[in-house]
């Protein structure tokens, strides 16, 4: 997490939800409610607030424990809560939940600390450090069991590809489609779900990634943002995991970390294909779908809600779709519209 902010408003500037926060937080007699410590915002509307345990209780909570404020009308605590046990009932390392007012919205969550793996990553660490992450993604999949979380079904995948052409390519790059390019992206968009939907399902984090991953020296990775959890394609998290969008690793590097986790979902008995070619193929039409609707929520969250750090990282994104498209004859259609669109998008000298 990122801090920037404190659990007071700032003069002149009421927050209400703040003013709740600490009003529950100060019933607890927990934390010291005025340590004034720095929140973090992400890509939702979920905020988090890093306050001191009292003294007295910190051997039992430790130093510091972590508020969640999530307004009730615009996320899932509930789900939150439910997914929070699923993983740590697996043996995931996630945060404890110490307090909650699910009506509110408000958690008071354990700490894992302020160092994720995108922070701490490197070409020396990163063989043991992706080692950790995949010990731990298949220990959340073997758990496993339809019905227990919403699926990843067609109505999902379409609903996610439809953020690209509206989010991306309409409103970032300013172009609208003829109708033979609109048939064109439908057909690809097919044959990505076709793939996407025959694939084996499992439990699925759905942004297993270098932010959302927390080093620590026991139990590592922490996990979080896991709220949004479903029933999915078995190399969703992979994908989500090796062809990170904050994070770039060399080809030949990724290919080995895919054969190295086939290899052991295969002999914990996880429902992969056991053809290495196959599998892999999966995994890559597995990852553009999930980047070309990475293109479009970065745009969103750009456009509709004011947080323009994400289009630093739609370049990454861009090179993830164009070397997959590349890399198979049914998806060079996209690759020829990746091309239309930028030529014609008018942002003049703009780049890739």
């Amino acid at each position: 997490m990122s801090f920037s902010a404190s659990l007071k408003s700032s003069p002149g500037t009421p927050d209400s939800r703040l003013e709740q926060l600490a009003s529950w937080l100060a019933t607890l007699g927990l934390v010291q409610v005025e340590s004034q410590r720095p929140a973090s915002a992400d890509a939702s509307f979920r905020r988090y607030f890093r306050l001191d345990v009292l003294p007295e209780l910190r051997a039992k909570l430790g130093d510091t424990l972590i508020a969640m404020d999530a307004p009730p009308e615009r996320e899932n605590v509930p789900a939150f809560i439910h997914v929070d046990g699923l993983l740590r009932d697996a043996g995931v390392t996630v945060p404890a939940i110490v307090a909650r007012d699910v009506a509110q919205g408000f958690l008071l969550l354990s700490d894992l600390g302020t160092t994720t793996y995108l922070q701490r990553l490197d070409s020396d660490n990163a063989p043991f450090m992706y080692s950790d992450a995949v010990d731990a993604l298949i220990k959340f999949q073997l758990a496993s069991k339809p019905g227990v979380l919403p699926e990843f079904d067609r109505a999902f995948v379409q609903r996610e590809l439809a953020i690209f052409p509206e989010w991306y390519v309409e409103r970032h790059l300013g172009v609208t489609m003829t109708d033979e390019q609109k048939n064109t992206l439908a057909t690809v968009f097919e044959t990505i779900t076709a793939n996407v939907l025959a694939q084996p399902q499992v439990y699925m984090h759905r942004d297993y990634h270098s932010r959302n991953l927390m080093w620590l020296e026991q139990g590592n990775p922490g996990v979080l943002d896991f709220q949004d959890a479903v029933y999915g394609p078995v190399t969703y998290d992979l994908a989500s995991l090796l062809r990170d969008a904050y994070i770039q690793w060399d080809e030949e590097i990724v290919l080995d970390w895919v054969v190295r986790y086939w290899q052991r979902a295969k002999q914990v008995g996880l429902p992969v294909h056991p053809d290495i070619d196959s599998f892999y193929r999966d995994f890559e039409f597995m990852g553009l779908q999930r980047h070309l609707k990475i293109l479009g929520i970065f745009c969103r969250l750009n456009y509709r809600d004011g947080k323009s750090n994400y289009l630093g990282d739609l370049p990454t994104v861009v090179d993830y779709v164009r070397k997959t498209a590349h890399r198979y004859k049914v998806l060079q259609p996209l690759l020829l519209l990746m091309d239309a669109f930028e030529e014609r998008a008018p942002q003049a000298g703009y780049t890739f």
